[in-house]
């Protein structure tokens, strides 16, 4: 997966229709709550624009995806529903928003934003792969195997060898194997990935020092400054993997 705004450059404000719009409705609130007074009209248009400012979808998005960054996966949950009804039209879009519900444990909810996902970009390998964690945290591994996502093709490695892995066709060693080949910052960035997944898929099968040994190399001997390998630092810390630094 890779970082992308999935909302349009056209800002879409609750309240249009009342007041003139959001920046009117807050005109007509603060002329009933300042004037005459407390703020002159040149501060009352600043506070306007401001929280109007707060509603873009930019804006929202911005501050759920910090949020997740931080390690606050509940609050990045709000922030991306609270977008969601700025803009429901990106909701398919977000699969940042089933990373933060993943980790937030809400995995039926992560569940559905995958499979929803799947609509708009039915060639993600990643998106069956997190499918398949939210499932298995839900029910039960076998359960998740058994209803995993049709993919197309994905060229990426090792991510075909990932994803043989969760469905119950291929192995750790394998996924490893192709992940090391190539040199510099492309075997670096396979072998994140790698180690990402793998501890990920030990995790949702109750592996956890296992998970905890490659999710530790992914953030650490193999960190990658992207999304993903943001993702791992994630997890580590909040597992309490990483030991803070003084």
């Amino acid at each position: 997966m890779s970082l992308y705004s999935p909302v349009s450059r056209r800002t879409v404000l609750l309240g249009r229709s009342l007041c003139g719009g959001l920046a009117g409705a807050l005109l007509c609130v603060l002329s009933t709550i300042f004037w005459p007074g407390s703020l002159d009209a040149e501060e009352s248009l600043a506070l306007v624009v401001q929280n109007e400012s707060l509603e873009k979808p930019e804006i929202i998005f911005e501050k759920a995806v910090n949020f997740f960054f931080e390690g606050k996966s509940g609050e990045s949950v709000d922030m991306f529903n609270r977008l969601i009804m700025v803009q429901p039209e990106c909701q398919p879009g977000l699969w940042q928003r089933g990373l933060a519900l993943y980790y937030a444990d809400r995995f039926v909810e992560g569940q559905k934003q995958f499979e929803l996902h799947r609509t708009v970009n039915p060639n993600d390998v990643e998106n069956p792969a997190w499918h398949y964690l939210c499932v298995a945290r839900a029910t039960s591994p076998e359960n998740a195997r058994q209803h995993m996502l049709a993919v197309g093709q994905d060229s990426r490695v090792p991510m075909k060898q990932i994803l043989e892995l969760y469905k119950g066709d291929g192995s750790e060693e394998n996924v490893l194997m192709h992940a090391a080949r190539g040199s510099g910052q492309q075997q670096r960035n396979q072998l994140c990935y790698a180690h990402l997944y793998l501890g990920l898929y030990a995790e949702a099968n109750g592996s956890m020092e296992k998970a905890k040994d490659h999710i530790l190399q992914a953030a650490g001997l193999y960190s990658m400054d992207h999304y993903m390998g943001r993702v791992a630092n994630v997890h580590a810390r909040i597992r309490g993997w990483l030991v803070p630094v003084e």
